[in-house]
């Protein structure tokens, strides 16, 4: 049983961290950028990302060597993801937001989560352009720069803010269901909005000047800390056909309360089933 000052500890020392990793951020966000690619042509990673992974691994690892972890560069390196056991794990995404990255858009951050016990326990994300750091501890509620952070009051997706991702489409085999899922959004919501972030966009719903994200084909590493985040403001997060949300294999629809989520989630169903039985009859 982990106490309650050592959560404390540790999410004290993760939060130094953070800041001291960011700081590789800031002096890299204006260079010129060495780009590698991953999984496609849209999946990218620099040197920065990795530089800000190795330097949380190392130093929390120093700090709790007992402790595990998970983090993208070194999955995407090893194509494989760690099995997350009991064991206390760090999931950390070192640059949520590399396109916008590269290209100096704004909308960047670390996204810091731990895991004990397969529960997720603490969640820090941070963006460094604009000095923003969400965070949050099991049971105790969630911040933006220590100051309390609730979602918004709004109910209905006609309007709702909504924050879709156009990388949602790059999958070819499902193009016609991510722009089915885009136009049927469209059509009813107040206004679509795309950050280019997943862990920003369940701090922003945490927040309440989003009202809904939702986004398939995320790792673990994108929504821990946002989930844990979001959930401790007040707000809700599903799977996209309505079931419990699992952060190690999230398909997400993240709201502002449960009755938001529940009718993204059955327009999406409805959209789906309309887009299906239009591949039938073209078969």
């Amino acid at each position: 049983m982990t106490s309650a000052e050592e959560i404390e500890h540790f999410f004290q020392v993760a939060k130094l961290l953070t800041l001291e990793a960011a700081e590789v951020i800031k002096d890299g966000i204006n260079e010129l950028k060495d780009i590698e690619t991953k999984s496609s042509d849209k999946d990218l990673v620099t040197k920065y990302d990795k530089e800000v992974e190795r330097l949380l691994f190392e130093k929390l690892s120093n700090e709790f060597p007992d402790h595990k972890f998970i983090g993208e560069e070194t999955s995407s390196t090893n194509k494989e993801i760690p099995e997350l056991t009991d064991a206390p794990t760090w999931i950390i995404d070192p640059i949520d937001g590399t396109t916008n990255f590269v290209h100096r858009f704004p909308q960047i951050c670390i996204s810091v989560a731990l895991v004990i016990n397969k529960r997720l326990e603490i969640g820090i994300i941070y963006n460094p352009c604009y000095d923003e750091m969400y965070t949050a501890k099991k049971g105790q509620g969630a911040s933006l720069n220590g100051k309390s952070i609730r979602p918004s009051s709004t109910k209905e997706l006609k309007k709702s803010l909504v924050n879709l991702e156009t990388s949602a489409l790059f999958t070819t085999s499902k193009t016609d269901i991510g722009l089915a899922r885009f136009n049927a959004i469209i059509e009813v919501a107040h206004g679509v909005r795309t950050i280019g972030s997943a862990a920003l966009a369940l701090a922003f719903v945490a927040r309440g000047i989003i009202d809904v994200f939702h986004m398939d084909g995320l790792k673990s590493w994108d929504v821990a800390a946002g989930c844990l985040i979001l959930t401790e403001a007040g707000g809700t997060i599903i799977d996209t056909k309505g079931g419990i949300f699992n952060f190690m294999a999230p398909k997400v629809i993240a709201a502002a309360n449960e009755v938001l989520a529940i009718e993204t989630s059955k327009l999406i169903i409805e959209t789906d089933l309309k887009t299906l039985r239009k591949r039938l009859k073209k078969n």
